[in-house]
C-alpha cells in the first residue's frame, strides 16, 4: 500500500471531518455558553451545522494542498473533479420543494391512500404515512433519489406536528434506508448503482432481478413495521395529508393545472438530463424565470438549504480521490462475504457512490463480489447522514425537528434495525 504526503494527509483530513459529523450536537451545546450573536456563538453555530462540516474541512485541506504543491497542482486538482452531482441535487431540491410540486405528489399519494383505506379499512393517518414512505422512496427509481427524497421528506414534515426524539430518529432513519435501496429498481436512479452500472453493464433486467424486488419488499418491511410499532405516536403527532390539503387551502391561492403542469414538465426536464451538467442548469435558470413569473403560486425558494447540501457533497467530493490509496487495496481483498459486511460498515463513514466508485477500479472482481459491493453500499445507505448524497437533502428538511440538532449516533443506532431488514433482503433472499 502505497502513498504520498498529500494523499495521506488528505484521508486525515476526511477523517477529521467524519469524526466532526459526530460532535456537531456538542458543539451547538458549546455555542449556547456564550451572548447570542457575540463571536464565539457565532462560530460555534457554524461548526455546528452539519452541512458545512466537509466544506470547513475541505477548504483547511486546500489550504495545504496549496502550501505543499503549489496553486497550480491545485487548479488542477479542481479541475479534475466533478461537482455534477452537487450541482443536480441543488437544482432538483429547490424544484422539488416549490408548492405546485409537492401539491401534486401530495395530490396523487392522497388519490391512491384514499383507495387503500376504503379497500382495507385502514386508519386515515396511518395509511397515509404508510404510502408516503413506500411510494416516495421507490419513486427514487424513476425521479432519481435526490427528488423522491426531497419530496417525500416535505411530506413528512408537513404531516408532523408534535413528536419525540425516539420517534423523529426512527422516522428519518426508515427514510434514509428506503431511500437509499428504493432506488435500486432501475441503473439510472442509485448514485450507487449509477457509477458501475455502465461500466459492468448492468442492463435495467439485471438490476431489477438482482437488486429491484428484493429492495421494494424491504422497503415495505420498513415502512409497516415502523408504522405499526409507533401507531399510537404517529396517530396523535401527525395529520392525514387531507387535513393538510385543507389548512394550505384556505391559507394558499389554488394553483392552476398549468402552472403544475409547467413545473412538472421543467422538473422532468431535469430528471432527464440529470447526467448532464450544462443542460440540467441551462433548464433550471429557466425554470428561476418561470418561478418568478409564476410567484402568487409559490413559496419562498429554498435555494440557501438547498445551498448548503450541495456544499456539504461538494466538501465530500473533494475528499474522494484521496481514498482511493486505502480503500481499493482494502476492496479488492476481501471475500464476498466480507465485501459485502465491509461495504456496509464502511458507507457509514464515506458516501456509497463514491464507494462502488472505487470499487470499480479494482480489477478482476468477480459477479458476486461485484453484486457484494453494491448490495453492501445501498444496504447502510442510511446508518449517517453521509452515507448516501440525498440524505443531507432529507436532514436539511427535516431539521428543525432537531431542536438540539441531530445526534449521528442516535441515528446510526436507530438505523440499525431497517439496515438489518435491508441487509436481509438484500443478501439473503
Amino acid at each position: 500500500m502505497t502513498y504520498t504526503t498529500i494523499e495521506l494527509l488528505g484521508a486525515i483530513f476526511f477523517g477529521l471531518a467524519v469524526v466532526h459529523t459526530f460532535m456537531v450536537g456538542r458543539i451547538l451545546q458549546w455555542a449556547h455558553h456564550f451572548p447570542k450573536h457575540s463571536l464565539w456563538n457565532n462560530v460555534l453555530h457554524l461548526l455546528g451545522e452539519i452541512e458545512a462540516v466537509f466544506a470547513i474541512w475541505a477548504a483547511l485541506f486546500m489550504i495545504i494542498y496549496i502550501s505543499l504543491e503549489g496553486w497550480g497542482a491545485a487548479i488542477a486538482y479542481q479541475n479534475s473533479l466533478n461537482f455534477m452531482e452537487p450541482f443536480f441535487i441543488f437544482a432538483i431540491m429547490v424544484v422539488c420543494s416549490t408548492r405546485p410540486v409537492l401539491a401534486a405528489a401530495r395530490q396523487g399519494i392522497l388519490f391512491l391512500s384514499t383507495a387503500i383505506q376504503k379497500i382495507f379499512r385502514t386508519p386515515a393517518v396511518l395509511t397515509d404515512l404508510a404510502v408516503v414512505l413506500i411510494l416516495g422512496p421507490l419513486s427514487g427509481s424513476f425521479i432519481t433519489e435526490p427528488a423522491a427524497m426531497t419530496v417525500t421528506a416535505f411530506m413528512l414534515n408537513s404531516m408532523l406536528h408534535k413528536e419525540s426524539n425516539k420517534l423523529i430518529y426512527a422516522l428519518i432513519a426508515v427514510l434514509f434506508v428506503n431511500v437509499s435501496i428504493g432506488g435500486a429498481l432501475t441503473p439510472f436512479a442509485a448514485p450507487p448503482i449509477l457509477m458501475v452500472a455502465h461500466k459492468w453493464s448492468w442492463d435495467f433486467t439485471f438490476i431489477l432481478t438482482h437488486f429491484g424486488w428484493k429492495s421494494a419488499i424491504a422497503v415495505v418491511v420498513n415502512t409497516i413495521a415502523l408504522v405499526l410499532y409507533f401507531r399510537r405516536e404517529f396517530a396523535t403527532s401527525c395529520i392525514t395529508l387531507r387535513d393538510v390539503e385543507k389548512r394550505l387551502h384556505g391559507s394558499q391561492a389554488g394553483i392552476p393545472f398549468p402552472v403544475t403542469l409547467v413545473h412538472l414538465i421543467f422538473l422532468a426536464g431535469i430528471v432527464v438530463t440529470s447526467h448532464h451538467q450544462n443542460a440540467f442548469l441551462g433548464i433550471f435558470l429557466l425554470f428561476l424565470g418561470v418561478a418568478t413569473v409564476t410567484q402568487r403560486y409559490q413559496d419562498t425558494l429554498r435555494l440557501k438549504e438547498s445551498l448548503l447540501v450541495s456544499m456539504f457533497l461538494g466538501g465530500i467530493i473533494q475528499f474522494g480521490a484521496f481514498q482511493k490509496w486505502w480503500l481499493a487495496p482494502l476492496l479488492g481483498n476481501m471475500s464476498d462475504l466480507l465485501l459485502f459486511k465491509g461495504a456496509v460498515g464502511l458507507t457509514a463513514i464515506t458516501d456509497n457512490a463514491a464507494l462502488t466508485y472505487l470499487g470499480s477500479q479494482v480489477e478482476g472482481l468477480s459477479e458476486a463480489s461485484k453484486y457484494a459491493l453494491v448490495a453492501g453500499a445501498i444496504a447502510g445507505g442510511g446508518l449517517t447522514i453521509i452515507a448516501n448524497a440525498p440524505n443531507a437533502a432529507g436532514y436539511s428538511i427535516l431539521s428543525h425537528k432537531f431542536p438540539g440538532g441531530i445526534k449521528p449516533l442516535n441515528l446510526l443506532i436507530a438505523a440499525l434495525i431497517p439496515t438489518a431488514v435491508a441487509i436481509f433482503c438484500l443478501w439473503v433472499l
